[in-house]
């Protein structure tokens, strides 16, 4: 990572190594594909799960990423299972934003089982703000996203989502990052934010559950997200998505 290198176009900021594969995994390689410079930060190296160490879990995002086409992976090395919003947590995430100069973050949705799930929403948004601020005492010029989104998948208290990602196309490769953390899934039933569905393994939750975002657009997988700003819609004769 290095600051010379051109802004990003789309940064995931998640709690956990795996975070970013599960809830927008499909977003970040379609923007990639279509040439976007797409990052992830990791806030924890995910060392206190129960499977696997910290070591391991680099190992998988490594190639979780190389499979995705990030530009750009790093691990911001918070505590895992301890993350707080507090002064030094917001400058640490602030600096890394100014390194990146993203114009979208996705982050979190606001609740969570994970109880880091629910700061790394906050303190994410706190440090998108902060990141801005030109006397804020942290290198590099002041940056301030365009854009922040929630990323909702698999959150029943978030729905309906205030716009779906089509990922029909990327919907295989973003199943192929997931398994790369044979750590964390393998013969798994359930993960993060993913409950388990009856008799179902991860994968065919994941795609059950992304087949219904997708029906909300009527394509065959999709993945949800939420804004606390209202969209714009210039013509309304082009809108998609059909009634009937």
């Amino acid at each position: 990572m290095n600051e010379l290198d051109p802004p990003l176009d789309l940064l995931a900021v998640m709690a956990h190594p795996d975070d970013a594969e599960l809830l927008c995994g499909g977003t970040l390689i379609k923007s990639a594909s279509r040439g976007k410079r797409v990052g992830v930060v990791d806030l924890t190296a995910g060392e206190m799960g129960s499977s696997g160490s910290a070591g391991i879990r680099a190992r998988e995002a490594t190639a979780a990423g190389t499979a995705m086409g990030l530009a750009v992976r790093v691990c911001a090395e918070l505590p895992d299972a301890f993350l707080e919003n507090d002064h030094e947590s917001r400058l640490r995430v602030a600096s890394f934003l100014r390194r990146l100069r993203p114009r979208v973050v996705i982050t979190h949705w606001k609740f969570g089982r994970h109880r880091d799930h629910r700061v790394a929403s906050e303190l994410v948004r706190d440090a998108c703000f902060l990141s801005g601020l030109r006397k804020l005492n942290i290198p590099g010029e002041p940056h301030r996203p365009h854009k922040l989104v929630y990323a909702t998948a698999f959150r029943e208290d978030a729905s309906p989502p205030d716009f779906v990602i089509d990922i029909t196309e990327q919907m295989n490769l973003k199943l192929d990052a997931i398994s790369e953390y044979v750590s964390q899934f393998d013969q798994a039933t359930q993960a993060g934010e993913v409950f388990p569905g009856g008799n179902r393994d991860l994968i065919a939750q994941i795609r059950a559950k992304t087949a219904h975002y997708g029906s909300l657009i009527r394509t065959p997988y999709g993945e949800p997200y939420r804004t606390d700003e209202t969209f714009e819609v210039d013509e309304l004769s082009d809108l998609g998505v059909s009634t009937f």
